[in-house]
């Protein structure tokens, strides 16, 4: 059981209350007691945040830990720090590990090493076919029951016939099934998005169509089925326009995207003189993309922001462009980056960022948090517009060290992260 605390003197920002105003919290028993104006301390601990923001705790729903399997990239308890000096204090866990978690019991043995570890909390995705194979469902409501959030193959299904199974099966559980990705034969072996980019570069491409034709036919399939369907990892205009599409018609449909995809296009693969650290899946995309991509986090399209953490040992990223494993480490560096380049550059408010970290997260995975309600966990982000820190890969909590941001000046960081009031991350000084 943590200590009662008091924050004191911090501005609030809770969309799910419509709260923005300066207030105290109180913590008592992990759980937010009550917030209100100059609260008595009554034996608790005092943490004077004046000057800072304070928040639901931010949850991400999509990050790989790599662990078990391939613990030289990232363990659960290198990324559940990560994630809480990111200012994350709940992270959802890729099913994409070694073994696959697609049994109850890889599910007990995730939940058992990240309550041992400490840091955010960790949610877990199950896998949506065994083995990640894309020709058998696996048990939802046991995994469900088990602990698991969601259903992801973290990848497109290639069977649509098994992805309407999928959601047909995920609603007897009211699971969130995950969809989304890139038509295989049309992205194989590409290194980056096809376009005017990738032929200047001489680098084989993946069109736009590839993510659009996916994200068709999984919201075709969700109105079919009336499943949840949540559409991961946008890169492309065309695939926001889907979602937008089927949230007009009545589907229940929700989407995400990461910060790389709304901040940097394909030209930065040229201007980097062909940086592994900007090849991603899906790939960076054209100007015109990213501008839509932003228009839709604007017009609630996009329901939520994601790290899409995918940390990759020194010696994956090593190696010539087109043989190098796509991802970046992006846990401690995603939040700042959206106070920098979207809050502080006017592209949208910072009420509308806690929602899209907190609020909106865990509406669409139905997860505990996302307020700061009397009753609620006392999971708490404290952020410091005024901090200004250069990213330094060498600095991270992560094993993975690749990003393309890696020296950049960003002001904006969290400095305070709180799990059922319990102190994970600290860097007010």
């Amino acid at each position: 059981m943590s200590e009662g605390l008091l924050l004191t003197g911090g501005r609030v920002v809770d969309p799910a209350q419509e709260l923005d105003a300066k207030r105290d919290v109180r913590i008592t028993g992990g759980v937010i007691e009550e917030i209100g104006r100059k609260l008595p301390a009554r034996g608790a601990r005092v943490i004077d945040v004046a000057g800072l923001v304070v928040c639901p705790g931010f949850i991400d729903l999509r990050a790989r830990l790599r662990e078990p399997g391939e613990e030289e990239k990232e363990t659960i308890e290198t990324g559940l720090r990560a994630a809480a000096a990111g200012g994350f204090t709940a992270v959802c866990a890729m099913p994409s590990t070694q073994p696959v978690n697609d049994s109850t019991g890889h599910t007990r043995s995730l939940l058992e090493r990240a309550r041992a570890a400490g840091g955010a909390r960790l949610h877990p995705v199950a896998a949506l076919s065994r083995a990640r194979a894309g020709e058998e469902l696996t048990e939802y409501g046991d995994l469900g029951g088990a602990g698991c959030v969601a259903i992801d193959d973290d990848g497109p299904v290639p069977s649509a016939r098994l992805f309407r199974r999928a959601l047909e099966y995920a609603s007897a559980f009211e699971l969130p099934v995950v969809g989304g990705g890139q038509e295989a034969s049309l992205s194989r072996d590409a290194a980056m998005h096809e376009g005017r980019v990738s032929t200047r570069l001489g680098l084989t491409g993946s069109p736009a169509a590839a993510e659009a034709i996916i994200a068709d036919r999984d919201v075709s399939l969700a109105a079919l089925t009336e499943g949840r369907l949540h559409i991961a990892r946008l890169s492309t205009a065309a695939a926001a326009d889907a979602v937008r599409r089927g949230k007009a018609r009545g589907v229940r449909v929700t989407a995400e995207v990461a910060p790389h995809y709304l901040l940097l296009s394909d030209l930065a693969v040229g201007e980097s003189a062909y940086d592994t650290a900007t090849k991603l899946d899906p790939p960076l995309r054209e100007e015109e993309d990213r501008i839509a991509l932003l228009d839709a986090l604007r017009d609630g399209t996009i329901d939520c922001l994601v790290s899409d953490h995918a940390p990759h040992h020194i010696d994956d990223k090593a190696v010539e462009f087109d043989r190098a494993a796509p991802g970046i480490s992006s846990l401690e560096v995603a939040v700042a980056l959206c106070l920098d380049r979207l809050v502080a550059a006017g592209e949208i408010a910072l009420s509308d960022l806690v929602g899209l970290f907190s609020t909106a997260p865990a509406r669409i995975f139905s997860l505990p948090g996302g307020s700061l309600a009397p009753g609620s966990p006392a999971d708490v982000t404290v952020l410091d517009l005024e901090r200004s820190r250069t990213v330094d890969p060498a600095a991270f909590q992560s094993k993975g060290r690749v990003t393309p941001f890696a020296g950049a000046l960003l002001k904006g960081w969290p400095v305070l992260t709180l799990v059922a009031g319990r102190s994970v991350f600290d860097s007010r000084g």
